[in-house]
């Protein structure tokens, strides 16, 4: 895991409730308040390059503007991982709401596809808040939409598989990388509704 922020340890807690081993990857381990650490539990903090060692799923939950930097940091050591792309890739600089720092013709997603060429990148669940990401069910009893897009179908069934094990039952394939332009965009609307709504648990259904 990737960041340490509250997508990042909400994400690390889960997928260690299902068993699997995580470390939380940051670039100084030893200045986590101990708030922080007391939100993670169990869950192991290790510089980056030590977090990814040896990892069958890295997941990119760091800020947007640094993704690339940090991910592409790790070189080889992603080498045929699947990097898991939850961040978003939002320009808070001008005050809110934020605008996006790349979309249209690219994607955050796809930046870091080229700054790690033989990384097997998924974008997926940058399109809800991190409690729901872990907690489908707590939004419209769980008949909501997440998606997942990659270059590599295998690496995008298996993220579809890890979904469901949090709780998704309508993880919506779109097909190869490009496809996360579109999901990134979802965010300056979320945004909107967060702030009509007075809420951020909430999501799409895909009626079809």
């Amino acid at each position: 895991m990737l960041g340490t922020g509250r997508v990042g340890t909400t994400l690390a807690q889960a997928f260690a409730r299902a068993g699997y081993e995580v470390v939380i990857g940051s670039r100084d381990p030893a200045a986590l308040d101990e708030e922080r650490r007391g939100q993670l539990g169990e869950v192991p903090v290790a510089a980056l390059a030590e977090a990814v060692a040896g990892a069958d799923v890295v997941v990119d939950a760091l800020p947007g503007e640094h993704a690339v930097e940090v991910v592409s940091s790790l070189g080889d050591l992603l080498d045929g991982v699947v990097v898991l792309d939850v961040a978003n890739p939002l320009d808070t600089s001008h005050g809110m709401p934020p605008t996006l720092l790349v979309k249209d013709t690219d994607s955050l997603a796809e930046q870091i596809q080229r700054a790690c060429p033989r990384a097997r990148v998924v974008k997926s669940l940058n399109t809800v808040n991190a409690a729901v990401m872990v907690d489908p069910g707590s939004v419209g009893d769980g008949d909501t939409t997440v998606f997942v897009a990659g270059d590599d179908p295998a690496a995008r069934e298996l993220v579809a598989r890890l979904l469901t094990e949090l709780g998704w039952r309508d993880v919506l394939d779109l097909g190869d990388l490009t496809a996360a332009r579109g999901i990134e965009m979802w965010l300056p609307l979320w945004v909107r509704l967060m702030q009509t709504l007075g809420t951020t648990r909430f999501n799409l259904r895909i009626v079809r």
